[in-house]
């Protein structure tokens, strides 16, 4: 068993490496042996193929990641629901934004396999997921504030770009900051800018429309 497990660390140690420098399309399953000092053989008795050991670097990040958005917006939206007048506390959102960041810069190597190394898998969408499920989310939060504030409703295109907006913001940091500490102050600033962006979408929408 020990040397079962032993083995497997080995050949995701290389495959990250691999897959890291070379992609997920070039990289080639005879060098991750080969870097391992292990057998082809040795590999498939622990992975199906190349997919799913690329997965088994990636997935149970991008999952966690996943719950944790998905668990904060459900968190929002309740917000709204019950104290709209509290929805937007800055400090909250600011904290929740941080952990995201700090989350992402601990998998820092499975998030830049995914985000720029990803092409040819079917993990090279995964941002178009995020995307998606925030879509879904501000598109209730924004019909919530119109209901609530008796404004128009915001058109589809627009939600579609805030969602796109709030994703691009963390692969960018990701992509081109190595710093977390850096990391998590740029996305502090991002965030106040961002919920003085909706909070003023909407107090406008109340101005004009009087």
């Amino acid at each position: 068993m020990k040397n079962e497990k032993e083995t497997r660390e080995k050949l995701l140690a290389s495959a990250k490496q691999e897959f890291l420098e070379k992609g997920y399309m070039k990289a080639s399953l005879r060098n991750i042996c080969k870097n391992a000092g292990v057998t082809t053989g040795a590999l498939y008795f622990f992975f199906q193929d190349k997919e799913d050991l690329f997965a088994s670097l990636v997935q149970e990040p991008l999952s966690k990641l996943y719950q944790m958005m998905n668990a904060h917006y459900q968190e929002e939206m309740q917000l709204a629901i019950d104290q709209f007048d509290q929805i937007y506390e800055v400090t909250d959102d600011l904290e929740t934004a941080s952990q995201v960041v700090r989350f992402m810069y601990y998998y820092y190597d499975e998030f830049q396999l995914v985000l720029v190394k990803s092409q040819g898998s079917r993990f090279e969408n995964c941002v178009d997921d995020f995307i998606e499920m925030t879509q879904k989310h501000y598109r209730k939060m924004a019909d919530c504030f119109s209901e609530m504030l008796h404004v128009r409703k915001i058109d589809d295109y627009m939600i579609h770009w805030i969602a796109h907006a709030q994703i691009d913001m963390f692969v960018h940091l990701l992509i081109h900051e190595k710093s977390v500490d850096e990391a998590v102050k740029h996305i502090e600033d991002i965030v106040k800018y961002l919920l003085v962006g909706w909070m003023g979408f909407f107090n406008l929408l109340q101005k004009i429309e009087k």
